[in-house]
C-alpha cells in the first residue's frame, strides 16, 4: 500500500464517531484492500475458498469496532495479520481433525497437467499452488507473503509474529523445497 493509499484509507483526521463517514471509509478500505488481501491469502492457504473465508472473517472482526480499525496507521496490515492467524487456526484444526478421522478426509489428488501436454498460464498457476500446498505452513506463509504479497522481510516477520531471521530461514528453505517440487512436477529435462 502506498503512503497516499494508507492516508486515504486510514481516515486520519476525521471524526471516528460519524457513522456515515465511518461507513464510507470502511467501503473505501474494502475496495482498496480486498483483492490484494485475497491474492496474498490464496498464496498462504493454497485455496481460493479458504482465502475468501479468512479475508471476509478478518473484515467482519474489524467491523466489530470500525472506529478502532479505521484509526490504525495501516488497517490493511491489521486485516492481513488477522486473516493469516485465522488461516493458521483453521489449518491446525483441520490437522487435528485429520488425525481423529483419517478415513473421512481425503487429500485432494493432484492432476499432472504437464504430462497431458498442457502448459497454459493457468495450469502453471495450479502447479505452483499445488507445490505451495506441499510446503510446511511456516515456509508457505513466508513465501506467499514475501513473494506474492510483495512484503519486506520485516513486514512478513511482523505479520507472522516471528523474528526477521526466522523469516529469512523459512524463505531459504521454502525456496529450495519449492524448486525441487516444481522440477519434480515438470519432470526431467531432455
Amino acid at each position: 500500500m502506498s503512503a497516499t493509499d494508507g492516508d486515504t484509507v486510514s481516515g486520519r483526521g476525521s471524526a471516528a464517531g460519524d457513522d456515515a463517514s465511518s461507513e464510507a471509509r470502511i467501503r473505501e478500505l474494502y475496495a482498496a484492500s480486498y483483492r490484494r488481501l485475497l491474492g496474498q491469502l490464496i498464496g498462504v492457504t493454497g485455496s481460493v475458498r479458504e482465502a475468501e473465508d479468512v479475508v471476509q472473517e478478518a473484515f467482519v472482526r474489524g467491523l466489530e469496532r470500525p472506529g478502532r480499525l479505521l484509526d490504525l496507521d495501516n488497517p490493511e496490515a491489521w486485516l492481513r495479520t488477522v486473516a493469516v492467524n485465522l488461516a493458521r487456526r483453521r489449518w491446525r484444526r483441520a490437522q487435528r481433525f485429520r488425525g481423529l478421522a483419517p478415513r473421512l478426509v481425503e487429500e485432494p489428488r493432484l492432476v499432472d497437467h504437464a504430462s497431458a501436454g498442457e502448459t497454459s498460464g493457468s495450469d502453471q498457476h495450479l502447479v505452483l499452488l499445488a507445490a505451495l500446498r506441499r510446503l510446511p505452513a511456516g515456509e508457505r506463509e513466508a513465501i506467499a507473503l514475501h513473494h506474492l504479497a510483495d512484503l519486506s522481510v520485516e513486514d512478513v516477520a511482523a505479520t507472522l509474529g516471528v523474528p526477521p531471521g526466522t523469516v529469512k530461514s523459512r524463505l531459504s528453505r521454502g525456496r529450495a523445497a519449492l524448486g525441487q517440487l516444481l522440477v519434480a512436477e515438470e519432470g526431467p529435462h531432455v
